[in-house]
Formats: structure tokens, C-alpha cells, sequence
């Protein structure tokens, strides 16, 4: 008896130390927060990466036995070639634990961002989120009459006949336009591709308009199969799994004196590796908001 009991009195110490995840058998979903703009939006401030989430996606699957992972999306979209490396981490993950994923959009999950959130098994969006954007941008300035007007002359040197192209410092070339066009439709064919291939015959409305660019609220998503239900996080989560499921929030890990190891965190709050001036952050700001007013965000 008396062995029983102290046995009984180690355990429940046990799992007073231990994180809840390890010391019951609740159902344990783990979350990963994928926030901000995809890629390296500005110089000075990197946006969300592979390299910033891949940490943490790995510890998220790595969870003994998880009920699903659940992502947490909010971004406005940005570089097609990082939403598909991101993409295509989640599902190699997903798919060598056998684990179902569902995404959980916050304010936006559009162009890039929407990209991100069709490789979960599931999209839920609340009511007045927006999704879609399935398109491609591209912009820039043109400072050749400028330079003209004020007295400058652009002396640029290259090898390669079409190694300027674009170059904002000189006359727009149309062939050089119809070149960036193409590359931008071939990149919105490879997405059109994939959106048809995750959501399959959920997809519902005119392709043209689906396809067009256009992005919607989650509720009118949800008529257009872009998402597969309206609700939030913990709601859904705990009507799905009962309400002593477990949502621990996964980040990317610590290094030495417990500093974020650069490149793996959320990139919830990277910082750039030195202090900003105030007009590179005000650039840095100017075209981060310039992303997210594109949503009325």
C-alpha cells in the first residue's frame, strides 16, 4: 500500500512539472501563428519565410501523437516562390506523420498567404476575414522624365542584352514588359494549379472570377469553396476535439542565453540585425502598409 501510495504521490508531482501535453491524455492540437508579409518585403525588414517558420513547424508535427496541427494565418501574401516553399513544407510534414492540418485565417489569407493556408486539409475563416487574391503583382516607378527635367544622366554598363530590364531610371520597354508578363502568367498558372489541386471540387462559382485576382470575405468564401467553414481557433478546436483539448503555440526555439536562433522563429517580431534609421523604417512601414491597404486592412 504504502509503495501504491507513493507511487501515486510521485506521479501526480510528475505531471505537475511536466507541460499538460505530456502529463494527461487530453487531446492536443499544437499551433503554429504564420504572420506578416511572405518573403523579404523590404531590406530592412524580413517577412515570413520558410527559413522563419521551419522550426516551428517541425516542432508542431513533432508532437506525440497530435490530434491535428492548426495553423494560424494572417499575411497579405508576398513572394510566390517562399508561399511555395512553406506550402510545401506543411505538406511534406503533414503527410509523413499523417496528421491532419487545418488553417485558421485571422484578418487576410490572400495571394501568397491564401497559397500558405490550401495545404491544410481544412481552411476556417472568420466571417469577415479575407481570402482569395489568387493572382499575381508586380510594381514599380519610373524616374526617366525626372532625370530628364532635373539634368541627370543614367550611366549604367551591363553584359547581357536584356540584363537591365526594368530598370525604373529608364524609358519603360515594351518588350521588356511583355517578358515580366509572361513570367507573371506562368506563376499565377502554377497557382491556379495548385488551388485546383487542394480544393479540388469544393471549388465552386466562375473560374474566371475565382481566378481573377478578386478576393472576398470568409463568408462569401465559403460559397465559393475557398474555405470550408466560418469560426475561429479555439471555438472550432474545442467543438472538434472536446473542451480539454490542448493548443500549446509553437515557436521556433531558443539559442544560447535563450536569444531567438536567427531564421528559424515566427517571424512574428524579427528584427533587422541593426537599428533602422527613421527613414528606412518609415520605407520599411510605408510598404508594409502598402500590402495590407490592398485588403482595406
Amino acid at each position: 500500500m504504502a509503495d501504491a501510495s507513493s507511487g501515486q504521490g510521485r506521479l501526480k508531482t510528475l505531471r505537475t512539472v511536466l507541460p499538460r501535453w505530456l502529463g494527461g491524455d487530453a487531446p492536443v492540437v499544437p499551433v503554429v501563428r504564420l504572420t506578416g508579409l511572405v518573403g523579404f518585403s523590404t531590406p530592412f525588414r524580413p517577412g515570413l519565410t520558410l527559413a522563419s517558420c521551419a522550426r516551428a513547424l517541425d516542432r508542431a508535427f513533432g508532437y506525440r501523437q497530435p490530434a491535428a496541427v492548426a495553423l494560424s494565418i494572417n499575411s497579405p501574401g508576398g513572394s510566390a516562390a517562399q508561399a511555395h516553399l512553406i506550402f510545401g513544407r506543411i505538406r511534406q510534414l503533414a503527410e509523413a506523420k499523417q496528421v491532419p492540418v487545418l488553417a485558421f485565417v485571422e484578418d487576410v489569407a490572400a495571394s501568397g498567404g491564401y497559397m500558405i493556408a490550401c495545404a491544410a486539409d481544412e481552411i476556417i475563416a472568420d466571417e469577415n476575414s479575407i481570402v482569395g487574391s489568387i493572382g499575381v503583382v508586380g510594381g514599380s516607378f519610373g524616374f526617366s522624365k525626372l532625370m530628364e527635367k532635373i539634368g541627370v544622366e543614367r550611366r549604367l554598363y551591363v553584359s547581357g542584352a536584356r540584363k537591365a530590364m526594368l530598370d525604373p531610371f529608364l524609358p519603360e520597354n515594351p518588350d521588356d514588359v511583355a517578358r515580366l508578363k509572361a513570367i507573371q502568367r506562368e506563376i499565377h498558372e502554377n497557382f491556379i494549379g495548385l488551388v485546383r489541386e487542394r480544393r479540388g471540387p469544393k471549388l465552386r462559382g466562375d473560374e474566371e472570377d475565382v481566378f481573377s485576382g478578386e478576393f472576398w470575405t470568409g463568408k462569401r468564401g465559403l460559397a465559393l469553396g475557398l474555405v470550408d467553414g466560418v469560426g475561429e481557433l479555439r471555438t472550432t478546436l474545442r467543438a472538434r476535439f472536446g473542451d480539454r483539448v490542448l493548443t500549446p503555440l509553437v515557436a521556433g526555439g531558443r539559442g544560447f542565453l535563450g536569444l531567438p536562433i536567427p531564421g528559424i522563429d515566427l517571424g512574428l517580431s524579427e528584427a533587422p540585425s541593426r537599428r533602422l534609421t527613421p527613414v528606412e523604417d518609415l520605407i520599411a512601414t510605408l510598404e508594409a502598409r502598402a500590402w495590407w491597404g490592398r485588403y482595406g486592412l
